[in-house]
């Protein structure tokens, strides 16, 4: 799905605009449509009743932003093998395939369905993550030739590491999205 179609717009906003847009689709729909038609409005406001709904789950399912504070301020307490060890428990988790690396640029080579994609994460700590680790984590993708690079931080990404990562394709792991990642640390830490 295109990133910027208004599906995929409403999917990341509140649940609430989805049913709204609906509800007046279908008050719209109502009000033009003959009477012998009318009961089929609700059609019109189907796909946003049902994006509603789904967005509304996801919303529901996301984690506070309290718990996202405490999970990254415990992801920082972590040492560096007890932190790539959680990372690498969570990928497979996820359906991945994981082997550490000792190359630079790349700390961890994740594979599934074929397609391969290394991951940098030995500097989650830094307080500003600055273009250099992106740089050196894309030179390794191309001399490798992975099919994608994940860079993850626990601290602020300056606004030039943003512009990199965008140019270059490479996602960016940090904030929300690692803390949900990884957001049972204290029961990742046991394994």
């Amino acid at each position: 799905m295109n990133k910027n179609s208004l599906f995929a717009i409403l999917l990341r906003s509140p649940w609430w605009i989805s049913i709204a847009v609906g509800a007046g689709l279908f008050a719209l729909a109502r009000a033009m449509l003959p009477e012998a038609y009318a009961p089929y409005a609700i059609f019109t406001a189907l796909p946003f009743l049902v994006i509603g709904s789904y967005a509304g789950w996801q919303q529901l399912r996301a984690p506070s932003a309290e718990r996202i504070a405490a999970t990254l301020e415990s992801l920082r307490a972590l040492s560096w093998d007890e932190f790539s060890r959680a990372l690498e428990n969570a990928f497979r988790r996820d359906g991945y395939s994981v082997s550490r690396l000792n190359i630079a640029g790349a700390d961890l080579e994740l594979t599934k369905s074929g397609r391969v994609s290394l991951v940098g994460c030995k500097r989650w700590k830094v307080a500003r993550a600055g273009i250099e680790p992106l740089r050196e984590l894309d030179a390794t993708r191309q001399a490798r030739e992975a099919h994608e690079c994940i860079y993850v931080a626990a601290g602020e990404i300056t606004e030039n590491a943003r512009a990199f990562a965008a140019e270059k394709n490479i996602k960016l792991l940090h904030d929300a999205e690692l803390a949900k990642l990884l957001l049972d640390v204290k029961r990742l830490q046991a394994r």
